[in-house]
């Protein structure tokens, strides 16, 4: 399984801002490697995120996202002590879920 994503939740005013730093390589299926074959696609494909069990976010990457992407995303109404749950799948059909603490 892929490393653990790194997200902070930070309260400024009525939202929380939420940043996520996740660890993937994200092949784009165009590089080759040393011996000049094609290096296959491995990217994220699905992204979403959570607030107290309720859907706040998604989106559908595909192979032109940099490797380990950064993603940052604002809630409103959020409170301190809320959490916040994000779940990646990539196009081999792995996946993460990490989730966190509003501050």
């Amino acid at each position: 399984m892929a490393d653990p994503m790194r997200i902070r939740a930070q309260m400024s005013g009525n939202k929380a801002v939420v940043r996520v730093l996740m660890s993937h390589e994200m092949e784009t299926g165009q590089r080759k490697d040393a011996s000049g074959k094609i290096i296959p696609a491995w990217f994220i494909q699905e992204v979403s995120a959570q607030h107290n069990g309720k859907p706040v976010f998604s989106a559908q990457w595909g192979p032109s996202v940099s490797k380990n992407p950064f993603l940052q995303f604002n809630i409103k109404g959020a409170k301190a002590g809320d959490k916040v749950t994000v779940t990646w799948k990539d196009n081999r059909g792995e996946s993460r879920t990490d989730e966190a603490t509003v501050s």
